[in-house]
């Protein structure tokens, strides 16, 4: 420990060089980590927030966008609630529309069809429930756009008339796109194709709608996973005729998901190889130049053990510190993000990235200083004179 720290202290310029590029890697492994999670959030916030354990999409449906290619009915949805294990099964609609809101100003949502008063209702964050079958409760982050309390919301090129009765208490979005809650009658009256303008009321609503849904949510006794909740699912999905994925699972199935987080991975695998590479290789540059001192202590008693941990307590001290540096930094600028660049922080994918750092940074120095440690010192310091 003191070698290490007198060397760093008389040879601070050197070290203050490598710091600086574990800082640079560590700002970039932030910023990655905040898009990841921002990425995940835009896509698939809307599920997340939903407290279902998986859903049952109709049998081979493709996996890829396949809220929008499943469509199941209530026969399938019976066939589910009558499995051993299953607390809850509801259908629940999931489409993409376009709109406009009462100043003209178009706007995208997923449309969620819920069955009002079923465990997939949405938690109003502000203003009220949905009482009426024109009602809409809209994401958060809706009123970006320009959207309130008491607006209308006009479906395009039909021209069905929903009224925003609340907004939820933080970001809903599927498909990169804010969600509107609305009735599953509603929601089936709309994705008919047959709905009228104006707001829709029961009657209407009857005699446009369709009797099927997107899929089948599905909720487990004490919300225990499928396994620990006895559900067979192979038997109940050939019962029903469905493919059951659990909610984590119907993350990919938001329009775009996997090649976006896919993508996001391999740039953040080949960061941290690179990371481990370029740190490695200074060490290695920074243990040859030392290689005649190191073959002093190893004549006068060193160990190799004792000059491994010297090396890897350099190491630690860089990067423990740059990284934080790094950390820091990405803190700063994360608060200067563009409001349309999917980018959110979470403490726990944040420290995740830094410790994966600092490991693999570890691990490149000690294999440097290892090799070097292992030469005889008499080849050592007869290859320096």
């Amino acid at each position: 420990m003191f070698l290490a720290l007198r060397s760093l202290v008389f040879q601070r310029g050197r070290y203050a060089l490598i710091g600086l590029v574990i800082g640079l890697l560590a700002l970039l492994t932030m910023m990655l980590s905040g898009l990841s999670v921002g990425l995940v959030n835009d896509g698939v916030s809307g599920l997340k927030s939903l407290p279902a354990t998986a859903f049952a999409f109709e049998s081979g449906t493709k996996a890829d966008n396949a809220f929008s290619r499943s469509a199941v009915d209530d026969g399938q949805r019976r066939d589910w609630q009558s499995e051993p294990g299953i607390a809850e099964a509801e259908l629940f609609g999931v489409s993409l529309i376009n709109a406009r809101t009462a100043g003209g100003q178009d706007i995208d949502l997923s449309l969620f069809g819920f069955v009002p008063g079923g465990f997939l209702e949405p938690e109003i964050g502000e203003g009220s429930a949905i009482d009426s079958p024109a009602g809409i409760v809209l994401s958060a982050t809706a009123r970006e756009d320009g959207v309130a309390i008491g607006d209308t919301i006009t479906l395009d090129r039909v021209d069905t008339e929903l009224e925003v009765m609340g907004f939820t208490p933080g970001q809903a979005t599927f498909g990169h796109v804010d969600v509107g809650y609305v009735p599953l009658a509603t929601w089936q009256y709309v994705a008919s194709g047959t709905s009228s303008p104006g707001q829709p009321d029961d009657q209407t609503i009857a005699d446009g709608r369709i009797d099927t849904a997107s899929v089948v949510a599905l909720r487990t006794v004490d919300g225990h996973s499928l396994e620990a909740a006895g559900v067979d699912v192979a038997t109940a999905d050939s019962a029903a005729d469905t493919t059951m994925m659990t909610l984590t699972e119907a993350f990919g199935a938001s329009p775009g998901y996997t090649a976006e987080t896919t993508t996001i991975s391999l740039i953040q695998g080949f960061l941290y190889i690179i990371a481990a590479l370029v740190i490695g290789a200074f060490f290695t540059v920074w243990t040859v130049q030392r290689q005649h001192e190191l073959a002093v202590l190893r004549a006068v008693g060193a160990s190799t053990g004792f000059l491994l941990r010297d090396g890897i307590m350099q190491a630690a001290v860089l990067l423990v510190t740059f990284t934080g540096v790094g950390v820091a930094a990405g803190a700063s600028l994360a608060a200067l993000m563009p409001a349309g660049v999917p980018f959110s922080i979470e403490a726990g994918p944040v420290a995740g990235a830094a410790l994966l750092m600092i490991t693999l940074g570890l691990v490149g120095a000690a294999l440097a200083v290892l090799r070097i440690a292992r030469i005889e010192p008499a080849t050592a310091l007869g290859g320096n004179r």
